[in-house]
Parts: C-alpha cells; structure tokens; sequence
C-alpha cells in the first residue's frame, strides 16, 4: 500500500492548464446576488467570520479545495495532492463598495478581480464576498475556479453543497483536516514508468473487450467516431472570418450580465417549436448583428462560428469534480435578417448536430490525449485558435430559490473564460424562474460591452415580435396563408442599430406592431435582484400567445393588445 496520495489529471482538465497565459486566464466564475440582511452582525457589515465558518464546514464534501498542483518529472504532467499548509483564510477574500454602492461599480471590481490568475503554489480557487451593494441591502459572492478542476455541470452539482432550498442555517461543525502525504518527484515518475510499461496490457484488455462487443453496434459507434473526426478536421483546415471580436487577447477584462424571465423564453420556446438553446442562439446571433453593424461590418459575409459545450457528465460521474464535456462548433445565421429564418436555420443546425454526433470528435481525441506526449497535447490546444469566434453556455439551474447561511440568493450570474482568439464568451444559467446571463470580454476588442448586452435584449424583443406576426399572419389568413408567413425585415440593417434609414428600436417597422418601448436610465438600467413580475402571463396554448415580456433594459407592452385591429 503506498505511503503517499495523489491524482492524476485528465487530458481534458490538462488542456485548461496549457491553454493559459498572463493574458489569458482559465477560471470559471459566478457572480451570485443575495439578500444581505441574514448575512449582517447586529452593528452592521456582513459577519464574515461567521460565513467562513459556514465555508470550513462544508469543504470536506469537495476536498478538490484543499489541493494544489504537483507535476510529474521530465513528463510536466500535473496531478492533485493535498496542500499541507491549506489555510481558508487565503481563499475567502473581503472588501466594500464604496457608497453609494451601485451595480456598475460592482461590473467593475468583479472585471478586475477575474483578470487576474489563480495562484498555481495553491488550491485553485477564491471565492470574493463583495458587500456594500445597493446601500447595503445586499451583498455580492464572486466566486473564482480555474476550470482544470470543474465544469459547468459540475459547477451547477456543487450548489447542492453551497447552498440549501431551506433558510434554516444548520451549524456545520467543520471535520478535522489531515492532509495526505504527497509522493517526491521520484516516486510520481517510478508511478508514471510503471503505468506506460502497462500500456500493452490495456490494448490487449480492450482489443479482447472489442472482439466481444456487439459487432454492429461496433460499427455503428466507430462509424460515427470517424465522420464526427472528419467534421472536426475539415474545419482545421477553414478557419473561421476575423470578426471585431476576435484577436490578441489583452490581460484587461470587462464583464456585465442581465436577466429575462424565464417564462417568456418557454412561451417563445412553445411558439416556434424549438428549444431554449435555439432561442438563445437566434437572440445571440441578433445581438451579434447589430453590434457588427455599427462597427461596419458586413456580418452576411462572416462565416461566425460558436462553440456549444456538451455535457457528457454520466451518473456515474455527476458528483466529482473535473471536466467531462464536449463541444459543438456551430455556424450562426448572420446572413439572415429575419429573427425566425434565424431560429429555423440555428434549429436545421443543431438537429444535424445531434444526427452526426458530432460531439463524439472531441471526446475522441480527448480519450486518445491520455496517452500522447505533453508536446501533442499542447500543440492540439493550439490549434483550437482561428477554428471559432465565440462561446455560448447554458447551464440549467433550480427553478427554487437557495439560501446560503440564512440568505436568499437573488441571481447567479455565470462568467466563461475567454479562449486565445476570442473576445466575448456568454454564459447562462436558469435560476427560479429567471434566466441569468453573463458577459465576458476583453476590454481592448471590445471596449464597450455595455452596448453588447443592450443588443442581446433587443434582439430578444425583435425575434419575440416577430413571432407574435408570425402568429397573427397564421390566425387572421388560415385559408390563404401562403407557406411562409410575411414577415419583416427586409433590410440587411439591423433595426435600432444606428443605419442611416434614422429608424430606432421605438419607430413604427413596417409588417410589424407598434411596440412602447420604456428604457431605464443610466447607469442603473439593469437590476441585479429578481426580475420584475410578468402579471397577465397567458398559459401556453398551440400555438401559444406571447406574455408581455420584460428584461431589465426594457418594457415591452402587451402586444397583441396593440394588434387586435389587425386582427
């Protein structure tokens, strides 16, 4: 029995390492917004004493967060071993607003702090509890994760852990911690020696599994490993347009988020009969066109490629730590001005996706990566560059509210690290009815992000506007409705995007209802708590009719209201 402990990493968890740079970070984060009030000590400020309690008592169910790197000599192939001077006090960082305490000032403490890299001489992770927000009234949990330790899935697993459907608070008393001896650098590399000289055993185990297989299921699996390989080849060999977005990468981050109800987005859903990622892509590929506009660019030009991570997590799986995901690469629809061409391209895309398996390339080569040189698997890293311009997550979350130490969590707010190349990355996670989505960007390709995020809730109310005509054109013509309902949109500009046409998101469009639009003012026009009530939210029926949808940049009214004469 060995004397010493440790753990491996990954392939996939390696390439998160090899990807980093100074300017290009690998952490995850999540900006959460709670309630302050169970937090406060009768004097006033958050008793932080009493939150790192609540911390310490739980860290024995992720014991991830009390290790730290040891690499394996002459290989450089990192594991995990405890960290025998592990102090939480490290991790758990403190700081304040300044007054007044509002939620831009927030963006911009949380930019700075994610633009700086985790400590490899630790654990990898902190997590920053920011009060003062909103005069106090609540207080800001940002939490940082290099992403060699966690995905998406895994992250979303781990709020069972930090935070509970109950306010009750339950004490925790905090298990003693011993941390396990760690292996020299002699004794990983007689390990790594003894493992490389069982290689020929565990081809021959497999080649034998293989025999016994089920022969046409075999095929049908490598088949399919094969063409999602070649898929994955060919664009290598086609890079995708250089875009605004897209470049050198600076070590200066900017992040923002918003939030939509989250029924509006099902309704939506219902209407046009496709998922809630295929809304979430037409409302990014909008989003993207307007922003292109008004730098000049001609974005039905670009071949704009996104990256769709995959969760591939199995039971077995779901409650440990690492990554074990996939990708999609997707090409979005900016050529196309209309909101529902858009939806029905990106739904012909993606079902083409989950025929081919694409997702099964990656996973492939990751499976092969366990047995290649550093030197292969760091060149593989680097050829991801020039292949995509963008990262879109979705992450599902509870649809019930989590406290944490008595305090309701109000939003959570993903942030995705940018990959070398890329400028932007979105993140989104569904939280009680909400769903929450976050920005990344680097501040030199994209100085104003604020911009951006306006641009993603217009063009979630142009693609819902669209498919409430959509709807009218289907109910006041049954007999006479051609096989494509008109529509709108017959300019390349984007509506409201700055064309010289003078049209702004509040003129009257041709084909389309009138739609009162109420901005909020600045700076405060996105609030980071619940979202407002929907009231007068319709139950979906076939083909469902659209609730008045509300974001926090706008107030949309009802518009089947506005319509009714047509009808």
């Amino acid at each position: 029995m060995a004397r010493y402990a440790y753990e491996r990493l990954s392939a996939q968890d390696y390439s998160f390492l090899l990807a980093e740079t100074e300017s290009v970070p690998m952490h995850v984060s999540a900006i959460g917004i709670l309630e302050a009030r169970a937090l406060c000590r009768p004097e006033g400020g958050i008793d932080i004493a009493r939150f790192r309690a609540a911390i310490e008592g739980i860290l024995h169910w992720i014991p991830r967060y009390r290790q730290k790197l040891a690499w394996i000599p002459i290989e450089s192939w990192p594991t995990w071993v405890d960290d025998r001077h592990f102090d939480l006090g490290y991790h758990i960082r403190h700081i304040a607003l300044p007054a007044p305490g509002t939620h831009e000032q927030l963006r911009e403490i949380t930019g700075r702090i994610f633009s700086r890299r985790l400590d490899r001489q630790r654990p990898l992770w902190e997590l920053w509890v920011i009060e003062g927000l909103e005069k106090g009234s609540q207080v800001a949990i940002l939490n940082k994760i290099h992403h060699c330790m966690i995905d998406g899935a895994a992250g979303a697993d781990l709020s069972t852990i930090l935070f509970s459907p109950s306010p009750k608070v339950e004490e925790s008393k905090p298990l003693p911690y011993y941390p396990r001896p760690a292996p020299t650098g002699i004794e990983l590399l007689q390990d790594r020696l003894r493992e490389a000289l069982g290689i020929p055993q565990t081809v021959l185990r497999t080649a034998k599994q293989l025999v016994q297989a089920d022969r046409q299921a075999l095929v049908g699996e490598l088949t399919a490993r094969v063409r999602a390989l070649a898929e994955l080849a060919s664009l290598s060999f086609q890079p995708a347009s250089e875009s605004p977005i897209n470049g050198e990468l600076s070590p200066n981050r900017r992040v923002d988020w918003i939030t939509m109800p989250l029924d509006d987005v099902r309704e939506l859903r219902a209407a046009l009969r496709c998922t809630i990622n295929d809304v979430v892509l037409a409302t990014v590929t909008g989003a993207l066109r307007r922003y292109l506009f008004r730098r000049r660019v001609d974005a039905a030009k670009l071949d704009f490629r996104v990256s769709i991570p995959v969760n591939t997590r199995s039971a077995e799986h779901a409650n440990q730590m690492g990554n074990h995901v996939s990708t999609w690469i997707l090409r979005l629809p900016l050529e196309k001005t209309d909101p529902l061409d858009q939806v029905e391209a990106i739904r012909a895309e993606t079902a083409e996706r989950k025929q081919s398996n694409s997702a099964l390339a990656l996973d492939t080569v990751m499976k092969a990566a366990e047995y290649l040189p550093v030197a292969l698997l760091k060149r593989g890293v680097g050829l991801v560059q020039g292949q995509i311009n963008t990262i879109v997550t979705n992450v599902p979350g509870p649809q019930f509210p989590l406290y944490t130490v008595g305090a309701k969590l109000l939003g959570m707010y993903p942030i995705v690290p940018l990959i070398p190349g890329c400028g932007l990355g979105i993140a989104l996670f569904s939280y009680e009815g909400k769903l929450c989505w976050g920005f990344n960007a680097d501040h030199h390709l994209i100085p104003n992000l604020e911009d951006f995020a306006e641009d993603v809730t217009s063009a979630f109310e142009d693609l819902r506007r669209a498919a409430v005509t959509h709807y009218l054109a289907r109910r006041t013509a049954p007999s006479e409705r051609p096989e494509k309902p008109e529509r709108s949109g017959g300019t390349d500009a984007p509506a409201g995007s700055g064309s010289g046409s003078g049209v702004k998101p509040e003129d009257p469009v041709p084909g389309k209802p009138t739609v009162r639009i109420e901005r909020a003012q600045k700076p405060e026009r996105r609030s980071a708590g619940p979202a407002p009530a929907t009231g007068g939210v319709h139950p979906p029926v076939h083909p469902p009719v659209l609730a008045p949808a509300q974001t926090e940049h706008a107030r949309v009214e009802p518009l089947l209201a506005e319509t009714a004469v047509s009808s």
